[in-house]
């Protein structure tokens, strides 16, 4: 469907498109009172959806797409893709509210990102009249509360140019409600965990496709994620990290046998192939004598860390029950050489080890 286009004097609104249930109905009850909307999604480097197409075995038989341009192409809309992932770094590392149950800056996020949409939608050359977003009232712990509804339209700048259609009931009239743009009678006053109102509303208005309704789609959400997370900066000394360092952080079994260095080993082949991009940044270590994974080592590890890597890297592989393995290491910025080792057995492998 070819995005539509809008008509002299017609209304714009801006929709914050994450490729859920919630910004997709959002969108779809304003476009239905007669406003031109656009979308707008945001690259942080954090998405998990972003990641997961078809990288893990398991995942490659599921449909592969880009939710959020896939609800715009469902809509009919033009979305604008922008990339924060550099400005997102100090919301991550500093984020003014705090963090949620994890790693996850989720009030300063949402804050940041209203943000970054009005600076973008009320540029003159763009000359959008309001922004849209999916958010229900409660259905997020951090961000999603009646009270924290005005500290995002108040610290993002966008005031009462923020529509909720999802929740508007429970808000304070907005611009676009007072000025009569849109009816505030066919919006809605959903709240609460329970997604039985969407999905009433999505067989409404005839959406009988959507993505998993409840899903989280940020990896800072994600217990696992987050201590890896915070092991990269206990490690470093420092709270920084590249793109990179978050793009690693996703894939592999991440072990730590000292502060000084890290294993990175891949679970399968799909991770195998992502990790093979990383080769010339790491010292990688492959197993010669028996198929196995390939790994990275991350940090500044002795020859006898080498050693003890290598021991990891065949305890992963076909060679966990062989009593030597012959692994190829590759220094990052030296010389190759192939050492013999003993696979470490699992047993002996301390719980600590693993991040």
């Amino acid at each position: 469907m070819a995005p539509s286009k809008p008509q002299p004097g017609q209304r714009k609104a801006v929709s914050l498109i994450s490729g859920g249930l919630d910004s997709m109905l959002a969108t779809k009850v304003i476009m239905d009172q007669g406003i031109h909307v656009e979308g707008i999604n945001f690259f942080t480097g954090f998405c998990v959806e972003g990641h997961t197409h078809a990288i893990r075995k398991k995942d490659k038989e599921k449909q592969k797409r880009n939710n959020s341009l896939w609800v715009a192409e469902q809509l009919g809309i033009k979305l604008h893709i922008i990339d924060i992932s550099e400005d997102y770094k100090d919301i991550v590392l500093n984020p003014k509210h705090g963090y949620g149950q994890n790693l996850n800056p989720c009030l300063d996020c949402k804050i940041f990102m209203v943000n970054q949409a009005k600076a973008w939608a009320f540029m003159e050359e763009n000359g959008f009249d309001f922004i849209i977003t999916g958010e229900v009232i409660g259905q997020r712990p951090k961000s999603q509360r009646l009270e924290t509804m005005p500290i995002i339209a108040r610290e993002s700048g966008a005031e009462d140019r923020l529509l909720r259609p999802l929740c508007a009931k429970h808000l304070p009239p907005t611009v676009p409600e007072r000025e009569g743009w849109v009816d505030r009678e066919k919006l809605f006053d959903f709240h609460g965990r329970n997604r039985k109102p969407q999905m009433a509303l999505a067989n409404e208005l005839g959406i009988d496709e959507y993505s998993q309704p409840a899903g989280g789609c940020c990896f800072l959400t994600d217990e696992h994620y987050s201590r890896k997370l915070a092991d990269l900066w206990d490690a470093r000394g420092e709270r920084r990290y590249e793109v990179d360092d978050i793009m690693l952080l996703k894939v592999g079994r991440h072990i730590r046998p000292a502060n000084n260095f890290k294993v990175i080993i891949s679970r399968e082949e799909g991770e195998n192939n992502f990790l093979s991009g990383y080769k010339r940044e790491f010292t990688t270590i492959k197993c010669l004598s028996h198929p196995g994974p390939l790994a990275l080592v991350d940090g500044n590890p002795s020859d006898s860390d080498l050693e003890l890597a290598a021991r990891l890297v065949a305890r992963y592989g076909k060679a966990r029950s062989a009593d030597k393995a012959t692994l190829q290491i590759e220094p990052k910025g030296g010389e190759g050489f192939v050492i013999e080792v003993a696979p470490y057995p699992a047993e002996e492998i301390p719980e600590e080890w693993y991040v």
